[in-house]
């Protein structure tokens, strides 16, 4: 059965999306914010890059609604405000996954 046709704002907002989630060093971010909410240095520590560089990607995955972020006092908490994240990236490991095996 034929798949409905995609608006073109609906495949704009799907790309957009998508090369929003198809940084290495973002998915390291979610990866790190699956377990509860952090702050940017316990982000620094669990991903090995540095502050500004961190704090880059939570910008940009905040304004996406991807994160959200609380202060508390003089710090910052980010925690996963879309779950649905997850599901796109087990999808596309399970699609990738076969291709990538063997190989190195």
């Amino acid at each position: 059965m034929p798949r409905a046709a995609l608006s073109e704002t609906m495949i704009d907002a799907v790309s957009k999306r998508l090369r929003l989630l198809g940084e290495p060093q973002r998915l390291r971010i979610l990866q790190s914010l699956d377990n509860g909410e952090r702050t940017v240095t316990e982000i620094v520590e669990a991903t090995g890059a540095s502050q500004p560089n961190i704090s880059k990607h939570l910008h940009a995955l905040s304004e996406a609604g991807v994160v959200a972020r609380r202060r508390d006092g003089n710090n910052v908490y980010y925690s996963l405000a879309d779950q649905t994240v997850f599901r796109v990236f087990e999808l596309v490991w399970k699609s990738a996954a076969p291709r990538g095996r063997g190989r190195r």
